[in-house]
């Protein structure tokens, strides 16, 4: 099917009946003037984004038809590159990854997708989506024309395609319209960048029906081709100026949000976002009410399990890592609920349809599971792999490692105390001195020195680093190598002859567990006891900063500075009877305690939107 861009025509708002109807699967899906034509009938797309890899599997369909009953006929997701290609060559399409089978599941509850490919997908997830190995070559260019970025997109695209071609419009699927990019507006403006990208979907076979760009309104012209519609992205508060910018830049163009933002995120150490639905819904009914077609994003943004948040910079410096919970105050909770602002959506939704609005789906009632004492734990110490060496410390990339930690060691001489400098530290340090804690670094404080004791005879210095997630906006993804990525100078002379210990944490099952106490940098192991799985909240108060596992998943870090003091417990990822809850602490010791409860716990709330 080919895009039909055709001649503007006098523009007025759809009919209610013929807006949005979704009567049937689309066979032709076209761009007429300023709206869309669905199987030839005029056709307001009402979206809504959820990824697939926030939310347990389990969970998809749930999510899908609480979104369909909202009265949305559209679902959006990004694809992400980082979870499907892990190493280079080798894809993981295959349970929580399984993007087929959630585009397949959104077409089985009735809805239209809209898929955003990439590569580059910001979506506060690591590194934006790109793979963290394309960061091993130094000289290699991220979202340029740099031939060895654009062959390892172009392999990824072709190898995305074989699994989502069949699901395109042409071939009989739900894919109505492929986003190109993702405000690269906000990026750059280099026309020949897009073009290229351009080429690359289509020789993956994306690029034979609806394409389009989107961008946010200062940045439509930068991040827009001159033959593809464009649409705009902003947040609540914004729609009156926002498509303004829009109809300015595109007077006869598509009318469409490609996002709004109907809620935010919270990053470590700072405050809970809370929007106000009652704007949103006034919006939502101004927008629509002007023929426009929408996408909210989110409308359920579920969890960043493992250690795929991403960090917000614009600088490098300013280094603001997100939470594990994306529940983005969405009108879909991170548990799948809906919030008070669901209704009044579904509200503004129907007004505008005249279709009546559904029934506000029940919540899912949360309950608690008593969780054991420590029951037996390990000290990383004890469990360290065979070290890499080198003259000098290798970043986290070059040590072929994604996530998780390394621990760098190097022998120090004796002598009087002195400022130890790690440049470029990314993202969190904990450095040793003959395995005493005597400093911590963290980026988001842009801290890279720490005061070393004397010491009358040599000693080992060990810094232990967390890559706390990798930057996804702005310039900064070029350097965002993770671990010792700099010079490390005591008292500004280089030390040499290192010893690196991956310690991705991808596979604990050699861990020594014991019955003995621990404290420092640690494992513990306690039972959670189910007598029938439910949804629950970890109330993770009672612990430090680390990463946690449920049976075989990982939920995610967590951290004492808030603002989220809980992690998401999804019922799919729990069994009757004993569950094994393990979790890693930096700074662990006797009194770490879980327990569950029934509601997510914050701290400080705000109801400001910082600026993108």
């Amino acid at each position: 099917m080919i895009l039909a861009i055709m001649a503007a025509t006098a523009w007025s708002p759809l009919s209610a009946q013929s807006a949005t109807s979704n009567d049937g699967p689309a066979k032709i899906f076209e761009v007429k003037g300023k709206g869309f034509l669905r199987n030839g009938q005029p056709h307001q797309v009402i979206s809504g984004e959820m990824h697939y890899v926030r939310i347990p599997r389990g969970y998809w369909r749930d999510r899908l038809r609480k979104a369909k009953a909202m009265g949305l006929n559209t679902i959006t997701t990004y694809a992400f590159w980082n979870a499907h290609e892990p190493r280079p060559g080798v894809y993981d399409f295959s349970g929580q990854n399984d993007i087929v089978a959630f585009i397949r599941d959104a077409q089985a509850e009735g809805l239209d997708v809209i898929l955003r490919p990439g590569p580059y997908v910001c979506a506060e997830w690591e590194l934006g989506g790109y793979p963290a190995w394309l960061l091993k070559d130094r000289k290699l260019v991220l979202r340029s024309t740099d031939p060895k970025y654009t062959a390892a997109v172009d392999r990824w695209l072709a190898r995305l395609g074989q699994e989502v071609k069949p699901l395109l419009l042409k071939n009989g699927g739900p894919i109505v319209a492929v986003q190109l990019e993702n405000e690269y507006g906000a990026f750059g403006d280099d026309q020949a960048y897009l073009r290229g990208l351009e080429a690359s979907y289509k020789r993956a076979g994306f690029a034979d029906g609806v394409l389009f760009t989107s961008n946010q309104g200062g940045d439509l012209a930068k991040g827009s081709l001159p033959n593809l519609p464009s649409v705009v992205n902003f947040g609540s508060g914004g729609a009156q100026s926002s498509v303004a910018k829009l109809e300015a830049y595109r007077p006869d163009g598509l009318r469409m949000v490609g996002e709004y933002w109907a809620g935010w995120f919270d990053k470590w150490g700072e405050e809970h976002h809370e929007t106000d639905g009652k704007k949103e819904a006034e919006e939502m009914a101004y927008m629509l009410k002007r023929g426009y077609s929408i996408s909210l994003y989110m409308v359920h943004g579920g969890t960043t399990f493992g250690w795929m948040n991403g960090a917000d910079s614009h600088t490098g410096k300013d280094y603001h890592p997100d939470t594990t919970s994306y529940d983005y105050d969405a009108p879909i909770d991170e548990a799948g609920n809906p919030r008070y602002k669901y209704g009044l959506i579904a509200a503004a939704i129907a007004e505008v349809t005249g279709k009546p609005a559904a029934p506000t789906p029940a919540p899912t009632v949360a309950t608690t599971f008593p969780v054991s004492d420590i029951r037996r734990s390990a000290s990383l110490w004890d469990n360290l792999p065979t070290p890499v060496r080198a003259a000098q410390p290798k970043t986290f990339e070059e040590l072929d490692q994604n996530y998780g930690y390394v621990l760098y060691r190097v022998a120090v001489p004796a002598g009087p105390a002195q400022t130890l400098t790690l440049k470029g530290m990314h993202s969190y340090a904990q450095v040793y001195l003959n395995r005493a804690l005597v400093g911590t670094l963290d980026r988001r404080l842009d801290q890279e020195t720490v005061e070393l004791p004397a010491r009358a005879k040599p000693a080992t210095l060990d810094i232990l680093v967390e890559n706390t997630g990798r930057v996804n906006y702005s310039h900064a993804i070029r350097t965002e190598q993770t671990g010792l990525t700099g010079a490390v100078t005591l008292a500004g002379a280089p030390l040499s002859d290192w010893q690196m210990f991956r310690l991705p944490m991808d596979n604990l099952s050699s861990l020594k567990m014991s019955a003995k106490p621990c404290s420092g940098p640690c494992f513990y192991e306690a039972e959670m006891t189910v007598a029938k799985p439910g949804d629950t909240y970890l109330d993770m108060r009672g612990a430090h900063k680390g990463q946690l596992w449920l049976n075989d998943h990982n939920l995610g870090r967590f951290w004492s500075i808030g603002p989220v003091h809980t992690l998401y417990t999804p019922a799919p990822w729990l069994k009757a009877g004993a569950n094994r809850v393990l979790f890693f602490d930096l700074t662990g010791d006797a009194s770490d305690r879980l327990s569950t409860v029934d509601k997510p716990i914050y701290g400080k709330v705000t109801n400001h939107r910082e600026a993108q």
